[in-house]
């Protein structure tokens, strides 16, 4: 589906829930879906669809629990979140598409490669990784029933700095702030719920079998999803290519859009 103006709806999964979407047309000659980071929502990607500049089609969505969608009562699983994507594309039209996240985005973005392969064309894994590690369950359950005891504000000053690097944030105070505004507009108990899933999600298993282009970046500075991990995937992915973005942290998608907007070029082009 493509048309001269975009297109922001609702489309309701498999489960009855109501993921809203935007519909951003390019040129129609490739098709990228988008997987936010947690706590975020569409807006997420803003301004690397714009240094896109219409080079492709671009599907984003708010992931349940997130921004406009609907926040069913848990428990989350990142399947679960694969699948909604799966529903999004059916409802406008699209059989494939290249497919990428950050952070969060990348771990459903794995998820949807690994139950629906046939509908990917080439694979975007920015700031992301396959499991969190072995203390994993539990570092997630805490910061989610931080946010659950003291409010999401208080996780503020933890997240900023993981976020962006100390010159960034100084130089970009509107961009911290928008995050910030997203962040604290989360429902507790979906955060929570999104948290719990993190913990618990091991994408391990589908890396070997994955066929098609993938293009991973991450940030040097990024300590919530460090360079090991990425390197993991690469290692795991057969053919895939690997930076490591120099002074970027965690959300490269705001800090280098240009960066991760050329990726997906490159991974469009090669569909």
């Amino acid at each position: 589906m493509t048309s001269q103006a975009t297109q922001s709806d609702f489309a309701t999964t498999r489960d009855g829930t109501r993921i809203s979407y935007q519909l951003v047309p390019g040129n129609g000659r490739g098709r990228c879906v988008l997987v936010h980071s947690l706590a975020m929502d569409k807006s997420f990607w803003n301004s690397t669809v714009a240094a896109l500049a219409g080079a492709c089609d671009v599907l984003i969505l708010d992931c349940r629990g997130h921004g406009k969608s609907d926040k069913p009562e848990g428990p989350y699983s990142v399947e679960q979140f694969a699948d909604d994507i799966a529903d999004v594309m059916d409802h406008v039209g699209w059989t494939s598409a290249v497919v990428a996240g950050a952070s969060m985005g990348g771990c459903v973005t794995l998820a949807f490669a690994g139950r629906h392969p046939k509908r990917v064309d080439g694979l975007g894994l920015f700031d992301t990784t396959a499991w969190y590690g072995e203390n994993a369950p539990e570092a997630w359950a805490e910061r989610g029933n931080k946010a659950l005891t003291e409010g999401l504000s208080s996780l503020i000053a933890f997240q900023k700095t993981r976020w962006f690097g100390d010159a960034f944030r100084e130089a970009n105070p509107d961009v911290l702030d928008a995050a910030i505004q997203v962040f604290l507009a989360n429902d507790l108990n979906a955060y929570a719920a999104t948290c719990t899933m993190l913990g618990a999600a091991d994408l391990r298993a589908f890396l070997p079998k994955f066929d098609f282009p993938c293009e991973i970046k991450v940030g040097s500075e990024d300590y919530a999803t460090p360079p090991e991990m990425a390197k993991y995937l690469a290692d795991h992915i057969p053919g895939a290519k690997m930076e490591i973005m120099e002074g970027v942290r965690h959300f490269s998608p705001l800090e280098v859009p240009v960066v991760i907007a050329d990726a997906l070029k490159t991974l469009t082009k090669a569909a």
